[in-house]
């Protein structure tokens, strides 16, 4: 696939495979797909690149500060480790909701014999 962004501005989605600019409205960094909301699990700490795993981190859930802020909760598919990313102003709606519904829509108990 060509990238159609320059390579130093730019990253290929290790899951879906689209091109990514690095620069990102209402965040300094990006540090996820803003298509399938997926990261790859490369810091320790932000920006340090001393992680060893590089595994896909999958978004698995939202939470919100308390400042309101949203951020994307990823579990790495490698190590297991939980991160959280702040979301950027053009991440996919769609995705960022249905994990923010996921708890409802698909809860951990049955639903019928609610009341």
């Amino acid at each position: 696939m060509h990238d159609k962004f320059n390579k130093e501005q730019s990253f290929t989605c290790l899951h879906c495979g689209r091109g990514v600019s690095l620069v990102a409205p209402g965040t300094g960094h990006r540090n996820h797909c803003p298509f399938c909301l997926r990261s790859v699990h490369l810091d320790k700490q932000p920006g340090d690149r001393a992680a060893n795993c590089g595994a896909i981190m999958e978004p698995i859930a939202i939470s919100v500060r308390h400042d309101k802020e949203w951020v994307i909760i990823h579990r790495c598919s490698g190590c297991g480790a939980l991160k959280e990313n702040r979301i950027a102003g053009d991440d996919n709606e769609m995705a960022l909701l249905s994990l923010a519904v996921r708890p409802v829509a698909q809860p951990p108990f049955p639903l019928d014999g609610l009341v």
